[in-house]
């Protein structure tokens, strides 16, 4: 066999696991206090080892997208990129009520802005709506709350996304917010005792008003749950944030 047939099956073999793979998805987690990234395969199986920074204590879209840029320089090799962002999303464009990172944020169009930087495809989404796509089993009413600097929601029927779910900017309680209540500083004003069984009258306060089948609760503080989950409730990963980002390319 010549040496030049020898590279060439070389690069056959190199290159079919990546056609196997192909089109990799850059998935991106943005949260309150950390940004994760991870290479998904076309199925939304991980290629790589999740990578996370520390989101910017002055949260600016300058701020954040310089961190974008070095988990980009950490995992190259991607098509597409899909995108979570804890906010209200038109259009890629995030909206007013992204206030949990910095004002700045008030009608930023990322998904554009993405793909100018990155020169590729890019779809960006509610935070909680990609964790529901990698947390729900598309059997019934499904509602997804991810527990975290706020309180994300998205709810689901038989797998298919009801979109513009902001559960946590309703009034609750004594004229506080799910959020106010259940997000960070609602868990330092009250405590984890007190947090806890705010949870639990949150749990059937939803399951009345959204008869859902199943409930995922998401999100870093979901680790400070003390009290036995009720049937239907499950906690869920933090990484099914990044591993629903295959599923943005099948909306739509």
């Amino acid at each position: 066999m010549s040496p030049q047939t020898k590279i060439a099956n070389s690069l056959t073999a190199m290159a079919k696991p990546r056609a196997t793979h192909s089109p990799v998805t850059l998935s991106i987690d943005i949260g309150g206090t950390g940004i994760k990234a991870m290479l998904l395969d076309r199925r939304g199986k991980p290629l790589s080892e999740r990578e996370r920074l520390l989101t910017p204590a002055i949260s600016t879209p300058r701020a954040v997208l310089r961190v974008l840029d070095q988990l980009r320089e950490r995992l190259p090799g991607f098509d597409r990129v899909s995108v979570g962002f804890p906010g209200v999303i038109k259009h890629g464009v995030t909206t007013y009520q992204a206030v949990n990172l910095h004002p700045y944020w008030a009608n930023f169009p990322l998904q554009r802005e993405l793909e100018k930087r990155w020169n590729k495809p890019v779809r960006v989404a509610n935070d909680a709506a990609v964790q529901g796509y990698g947390a729900t089993h598309g059997d019934g009413v499904e509602l997804v709350l991810t527990l975290g600097t706020g309180l994300g929601s998205s709810l689901f029927t038989d797998g298919h996304l009801c979109p513009g779910l902001e559960l946590g900017q309703q009034h609750w309680r004594k004229n506080k917010s799910y959020e106010d209540l259940l997000g960070q500083c609602g868990l330092k004003r009250a405590g984890k005792k007190r947090w806890n069984k705010l949870l639990q009258a949150a749990i059937e306060e939803t399951r009345l008003l959204f008869n859902w089948d199943h409930l995922y609760l998401g999100g870093g503080n979901a680790r400070l749950i003390d009290f036995k989950l009720p049937e239907g409730v499950t906690v869920v990963s933090n990484n099914s944030g990044i591993l629903g980002g295959v599923a943005l390319w099948r909306e739509g």
